[in-house]
């Protein structure tokens, strides 16, 4: 649903649909946010780390879904939870966002998420989503 220079995730693969997934990121020194973030010394901002994983429970989610008149869902962030950083991710990286659904009903959804690098966790969270269709 995202689209340049906010889309954060390269590639989704649904491993359970409606219930789990997979998003890939290949961190690159070309990212507009790595300019200033920081100068010489380029990481992710954990914030973005964050939205990959939302994103990548978005491409779930709204895959599961229908809607009536057949659009795309919107996916809108509602809440994040016990978000934690333990380590940078810089260019040359590859990001694997591995979300997970907890709970919610049929526009509501609860997900708990970890980003790793290299087998390595990097950052986790818990956050809400709700579905809304395109026009409303």
């Amino acid at each position: 649903p995202h689209r340049y220079p906010f889309l954060l995730v390269d590639r989704v693969r649904i491993t359970t649909p409606g219930e789990t997934a997979i998003g890939i990121k290949a961190i690159t020194s070309t990212e507009p946010h790595l300019a200033g973030h920081f100068p010489g010394h380029p990481i992710m901002p954990g914030v973005l780390i964050i939205e990959a994983m939302a994103q990548t429970a978005g491409v779930m989610v709204a895959h599961s879904q229908k809607s009536d008149t057949d659009d795309e869902m919107h996916v809108y962030f509602t809440t994040i939870e016990n978000a934690r950083f333990r380590a940078p991710s810089r260019p040359g990286d590859l990001l694997e966002c591995h979300v997970r659904r907890t709970g919610g009903r049929s526009t509501l959804h609860k997900f708990e998420a970890e980003a790793f690098n290299d087998g390595k966790k990097v950052a986790s969270a818990s956050f809400s989503a709700m579905l809304v269709e395109p026009g409303k």
